[in-house]
């Protein structure tokens, strides 16, 4: 796991139009796949007294597979999930498992101490533990 503290606000810039022309002719889920090059992954986040503490789900990933960016309001985790290769003559029956490109932004709820992180990635979870700025140590 990469760790970068970023002295800066992090800011995600969209688009008001559709992703795709057609969007509205082709409404289903298969559109989606085509559409989205990053999932987000699943994750808890919820604050105590001196800290803010997040918790996300990456089965499956090594520690070499993902990054964290701490920035001034927001924590940033973003990598990549690749499976194994299907055989040749497999036929999928189902394919819920997501992979490739994803990132995970979520704004801080209070202002945190980039000295103060603890960070443990354990059996597929990452939690990660921001002290508050001026909490108790």
């Amino acid at each position: 796991m990469r760790y970068r503290r970023l002295d800066y606000r992090y800011t995600t810039l969209t688009s008001a139009a559709p992703a795709w022309p057609l969007v509205e002719m082709w409404p289903d889920d298969r559109l989606h796949l085509l559409v989205q090059g990053r999932w987000r992954p699943d994750a808890d986040a919820y604050e105590t007294a001196s800290t803010v503490e997040i918790v996300v789900d990456l089965s499956g990933l090594s520690e070499e597979d993902f990054e964290v960016q701490l920035f001034d309001d927001a924590l940033v985790v973003q990598g990549h999930r690749r499976l194994p290769r299907e055989r040749e003559s497999a036929r999928y029956h189902a394919a819920r498992i997501r992979q490739g490109p994803f990132i995970l932004a979520l704004p801080l709820p209070a202002p945190v101490d980039p000295e103060r992180v603890v960070a443990h990635y354990e059996r597929g979870l990452l939690s990660i533990s921001l002290a508050k700025r001026g909490g108790v140590q």
